[in-house]
């Protein structure tokens, strides 16, 4: 096993999860009192602690996260809430669907993630195999939770 490349891997996703927590948190927030609040609120809370796994993860390698990358990962994400959405000061059906796409992408590279560790997980004693297969699930769960906000959003924000 490369641990060099193995690291690296892990501590970008560590950024992007980074990230990825900031927009979940964000958009739980723009998002409270409707209809979607409620399952982003779930994900969000879902999307933290995986953030914490991924951590545990990297720990049990003698890892740590790459503080220029979560920096930069967290930056991002402030600085992309300066997009043009339609409205000159509130939040529109564009954001939302925009927000809904941002952690549609997200959580399908921690997906990606998961798959990658759980080939590794056989001959690695420091991955656990139950629970990379239950941090998988939960992102295809998530995944489609996404998805299907994300049509509805989309429906509302266009169809008018």
């Amino acid at each position: 096993m490369n641990e060099k490349y193995l690291r690296i891997y892990m501590q970008d996703h560590l950024a992007g999860a980074t990230a990825g927590l900031e927009l979940a948190r964000r958009t739980r927030g723009a998002n409270e009192g409707t209809e979607y609040g409620e399952p982003l609120a779930r994900i969000a809370d879902e999307i933290e602690a995986d953030r914490r796994m991924l951590e545990g993860i990297m720990q049990n390698f003698g890892w740590g996260g790459d503080r220029l990358k979560n920096v930069g990962a967290w930056a991002l994400e402030k600085a992309g809430r300066l997009k043009l959405n339609g409205e000159l000061t509130s939040y529109s059906p564009l954001s939302r669907v925009v927000e809904l796409e941002g952690l549609y992408t997200g959580i399908t590279g921690k997906r990606g993630l998961w798959a990658a560790l759980l080939e590794l997980a056989p001959g690695e004693p420091r991955l656990e195999v139950d629970l990379l297969e239950r941090l998988r699930d939960r992102a295809e769960e998530q995944r489609a939770m996404i998805d299907e906000l994300r049509v509805k959003a989309a429906r509302e924000a266009f169809a008018a």
